[in-house]
């Protein structure tokens, strides 16, 4: 989904103070958040019990916890995400307008690095801090949404994902196949041509992985919600995300409502 519809004043499109409510997350873009959220925390909780042997559960459980939680996690993140990011209601849906789209609000830019910039000098007590969630009134859709701190946590999240899923995949079966394919096999003998530098053997160095991506999880949620956005300020998106779906952008704290060409 791109935009939002206004459902308030929009007869000047968001002067400070004057109503401008705009839907900021679909009702699916709420589910796919939380049920990426709970599965994520799942996942590393049942994980470190796992491999650290904690005494709060029995082994059998967590592990059919963690298993549980695996295809929640995995469609969160290659069904539904995609298909929140390329979905549109009510605009051009070519492909160029979709790919635009998501390169403009999830992939890290000049723009985004001017931003991450004046962020530092903020933090240094020089100049304003920008607006991160950018809003095109003109079309009626977001330009941005993401603080482009965050913009760059989603590379290195996708490929904790995508490496989690590989080497979780052998840990669960080490002859696990797809359609006839031996995909177990094959993250082993790729892993086996690294692991030799790092004196381990290949399931030695899948279960290195395994527990890297979950060590990298619990950082970028610390990053994600104790850092970037302990700010009072931003409280709105949580409703946002959480409750509402909406977001009034005539709070103008860390937004800017592009009104003219």
């Amino acid at each position: 989904m791109v935009g939002g519809k206004v459902e308030g004043n929009s007869g000047n499109q968001g002067n400070p103070g004057e109503s401008m409510i705009v839907e900021r997350y679909t009702r699916l873009e709420r589910v796919t958040h939380l049920i990426h959220l709970l599965s994520m925390l799942l996942l590393v909780v049942t994980g470190l019990k796992i491999y650290l042997g904690w005494d709060f559960m029995e082994f059998d459980k967590a592990r059919a916890l963690h298993m549980i939680a695996v295809p929640f996690f995995l469609a969160a993140n290659w069904i539904l995400t995609p298909y929140n990011i390329f979905s549109c209601r009510g605009e051009v849906c070519s492909l160029n307008n979709r790919l635009g789209h998501f390169v403009e609000s999830y992939i890290f830019g000049p723009e985004d690095a001017e931003r991450l910039k004046a962020i530092i000098l903020n933090f240094f007590g020089k100049g304003k801090y920008p607006a991160f969630t950018v809003y095109d009134a003109l079309e009626g859709h977001y330009v941005t949404k993401l603080h482009p701190v965050l913009k760059l946590l989603l590379i290195f999240e996708s490929s904790a994902v995508l490496l989690i899923a590989a080497t979780g995949i052998v840990l669960y079966n080490l002859n696990w196949s797809l359609l006839g394919l031996p995909i177990a096999q094959w993250v082993i003998a790729i892993a086996g041509i690294f692991a030799p530098y790092l004196n381990v053997s290949a399931l030695g160095l899948i279960r290195i992985g395994h527990l890297v991506a979950t060590y990298w999880f619990l950082l970028e949620f610390v990053i994600h919600v104790g850092i970037l956005e302990f700010d009072p300020k931003v409280w709105k998106y949580y409703k946002s995300i959480f409750w509402s779906g909406k977001e009034d952008l005539s709070d103008r704290n860390f937004v800017e409502v592009i009104e003219d060409e």
